[in-house]
């Protein structure tokens, strides 16, 4: 199932919040440090990590009852519980199981919740006053700490920066998360939403074998540039899945490979212009990426196809 949108703000909001991101790492001493010292972002954001892993049985029961006998609730983040946020006592909860470089992400978006000067007095009213937070606000609030703990993890433009120097392909932004104590997934989306490029990268599910298809790889997101958007649109991507019989199937690793190489592939824009692209995959066996770029403006109109 294709998840929702997570990172979208208004170019105001964005500006803001990558305001808070740099002061953030100045507080900590860790602008320029790579990679980005996570310990000292939640210093400063007057955080502390509970050491007991979440998902221990019954430590998320008795937490929330605690809070509710407290007369509060708790911060959940993100969409399922990877990390817990209790703002009145500053106390972040993780789920232990996650891979390191995913726990570095879900620490920092804890963190942002404790240092955005209007997210933490207000989950702190809402613990006090046995409420609930309005849904859109907190949906606002977890896009806003998903941005921050971006901007702070890839050291707001560095990471674009380092990766302009490179080839564009898909290896650059595999081979700089290692920099980066990123994960590969938030390296791609990265490398693609802040690159003056066209281009867009489609992440699917790992491919299930299905009856008639060969198989099938579901969307699961789609993360464009800027200028991919201006060309194509918000919507380009329509399918909820790609097989064999697609140019974007056909791109998929087969057994043991990791990426499919580099081929031409074509695609109309929204106003019926034809460009010649250049499309790759790569996967690290728990998603597939798919990164495109238009490379060529074409002149006759046509159908996407795969060369």
């Amino acid at each position: 199932m294709r998840r929702p949108d997570d990172c979208s703000l208004t170019p105001g909001q964005l500006a803001i919040i990558r305001r808070e991101a740099e002061r953030a790492l100045r507080e900590a001493g860790a602008l320029g440090v790579f990679p980005t010292p996570v310990e000292r972002i939640m210093s400063v954001a007057n955080v502390e990590e509970v050491e007991e892993d979440l998902l221990t049985p019954g430590l998320l029961a008795k937490i929330r009852a605690g809070a509710e006998k407290a007369g509060g609730i708790l911060k959940r983040a993100i969409s399922k519980v990877m990390g817990l946020f209790h703002a009145s006592a500053g106390l972040v909860y993780l789920d232990q199981s996650l891979i390191e470089v995913k726990k570095r992400f879900v620490r920092l978006h804890e963190s942002a919740h404790g240092f955005l000067p209007w997210q933490r007095p207000l989950y702190a009213v809402v613990e006090d006053c046995d409420k609930s937070l309005d849904p859109d606000a907190a949906d606002l609030f977890d896009r806003e700490a998903n941005v921050f703990a971006s901007e702070v993890l890839f050291q707001l433009d560095a990471f674009r920066d380092m990766a302009e120097s490179r080839t564009f392909e898909v290896w650059t932004p595999v081979r700089l998360a290692k920099q980066f104590k990123a994960s590969i997934y938030a390296s791609i989306r990265q490398y693609v939403s802040k690159n003056y490029r066209a281009c867009a990268v489609v992440v699917l599910d790992m491919p299930g074998l299905i009856e008639g298809d060969g198989f099938r790889a579901n969307l699961r997101r789609v993360v464009q540039s800027p200028s991919f958007t201006q060309l194509f649109g918000e919507n380009f991507w329509t399918a909820p899945y790609y097989t064999p019989a697609d140019a974007i199937g056909r791109l998929i690793p087969q057994g043991k490979r990791k990426s499919s190489g580099k081929r031409n592939i074509a695609l109309v824009d929204r106003n019926g212009t034809r460009h010649e692209c250049i499309a790759e995959s790569f996967t690290q066996g728990h998603q597939v990426f798919v990164l495109v770029h238009s490379v060529k403006t074409l002149t006759a109109k046509f159908v996407f196809y795969a060369a």
